[in-house]
Parts: structure tokens; C-alpha cells; sequence
């Protein structure tokens, strides 16, 4: 009896993790996780008392793994729900130096944040342009040009100093932080989006550097609005 229950549960509970994505467990969303942990509590209810009715042990996993999957489609619709849920990335070194007060709200340690370094072979912070913490918890570094790996166009072409690319219009939505960022404004942005005949509404994607060179996706069509 515990066997088939143990099975069927199993089936489930794989079933729900199909239906939420293929995300490795270092990868997940705040509510990913949070409704990934509950899963796993409350599979193990039916399993230790067997006088719990199976179905109540089902009936709670499938309802939240539809919520998942609407709060997914919800917050793919709207940026700002997208942020409220899985906040937004955050930049904890700048040009080698610590954002402190950025560390602090994270309530990141120095520690945390060297053994994150180090994970991506980056021993001196002095060689980080950027660093930064992403909404799933990891840190993603990009270093200085004088300190990135040499690559065959490098034999040719010079490296200059210069940002990553930043992302100026998420599925149709204007990041005005990243214009600010960049020294650009609203007459540069509608400029780059004539050159394209597109709207903002049109863009799924628009990445640009502080050098002004754009790289733009439009929505398919059944996309846009």
C-alpha cells in the first residue's frame, strides 16, 4: 500500500516540477523555490500517516502548481509584477569597488561575496567591472577589458574599457534607469527605434552600450500590440 501510494505521489510530484520548467534548484525564483519547498513538505504527509486520504495529498500539489503557473504567466505580462515577485537584479561591484550599501541590503557578506568571486575564478575584486547579484541568487561577473581572456578577434581588434550592455526596453517597456545609465534619453531612444520603423510596444528586446550600438529583437507578430 505505501508503495503504490509512494508511486503515485512520485508521478505527481514529477509532473508538477515538469509543469513549472526545467530550472536547476540554484537557478529558481523566490516563489519557485517557496512553492517547490512546499511540495516536498507536503508529499511526505501522505507517506508518514497512511490513514491521510491520498487525494489530500494531490489536491494541494496540483493547486499549487497551477498558481505557479499563473503567477509565471502573470508576471511574463507585466514587468512590475515581474519585479514586486522576483525583485531585480542589483550591482554589488562597480569599476572594483563594493557597493556597500547595496551589500547591506542584501544583507550580503564580504565572505559571501569573495567565495562567489572565487567560484568564477575572480581572486582580486580589483579586476571586476561589473558584479552583480541576480534576482536568483547568483552573482554574475563581467571583468575589465584589460583582464577578460584573450580570443582570436583580440589579435586584431583592440580592447577598450567599456560597460556590458544594458537592456533599454524589455517586452515593450522602457527601462529608464538603463537610458539614465548610458547618458542617453527619450529623442536618442525614439531615434535608434525610426531607424528600425518599430514603437516601443514592438520591441521584445533592445540592448544597447554607452557607445550607442543597439541590438533590437521585435515581438513576432502575434506578439505585439
Amino acid at each position: 500500500m505505501v508503495l503504490i501510494r509512494s508511486l503515485i505521489l512520485y508521478i505527481v510530484v514529477i509532473f508538477g516540477v515538469r509543469l513549472m520548467g526545467k530550472r536547476q534548484l540554484g537557478e529558481l525564483q523566490p516563489s519557485e523555490l517557496v512553492i517547490t519547498i512546499l511540495i516536498s513538505n507536503i508529499a511526505t504527509l501522505p507517506l508518514e500517516d497512511t490513514s491521510i486520504p491520498l487525494i489530500l495529498g494531490i489536491l494541494p500539489i496540483l493547486t499549487l502548481v497551477c498558481f505557479e503557473a499563473l503567477m509565471s504567466w502573470v508576471t511574463l505580462k507585466s514587468l512590475r509584477m515581474r519585479r514586486i515577485i522576483s525583485g531585480r537584479p542589483k550591482i554589488v561591484v562597480r569599476d572594483g569597488q563594493i557597493e556597500q550599501a547595496t551589500m547591506r541590503d542584501l544583507r550580503l557578506s564580504v565572505d559571501d561575496l569573495m567565495t562567489a568571486l572565487r567560484q568564477q575564478q575572480v581572486f582580486d575584486i580589483s579586476q571586476v567591472q561589473f558584479a552583480v547579484m541576480e534576482t536568483t541568487g547568483t552573482i554574475s561577473v563581467y571583468l575589465k577589458a584589460e583582464c577578460q581572456p584573450l580570443t582570436p578577434a583580440d589579435i586584431t581588434l583592440k580592447k577598450t574599457a567599456q560597460n556590458p550592455p544594458v537592456a533599454v526596453i524589455q517586452d515593450g517597456c522602457v527601462m529608464n534607469k538603463s537610458l539614465a545609465m548610458l547618458g542617453k534619453n527619450q529623442a536618442w531612444l525614439e531615434q535608434k527605434l525610426a531607424e528600425h520603423r518599430l514603437t516601443e510596444k514592438q520591441v521584445f528586446l533592445m540592448l544597447s552600450d554607452a557607445e550607442g550600438t543597439c541590438t533590437i529583437i521585435p515581438k513576432k507578430r502575434g506578439d505585439a500590440v
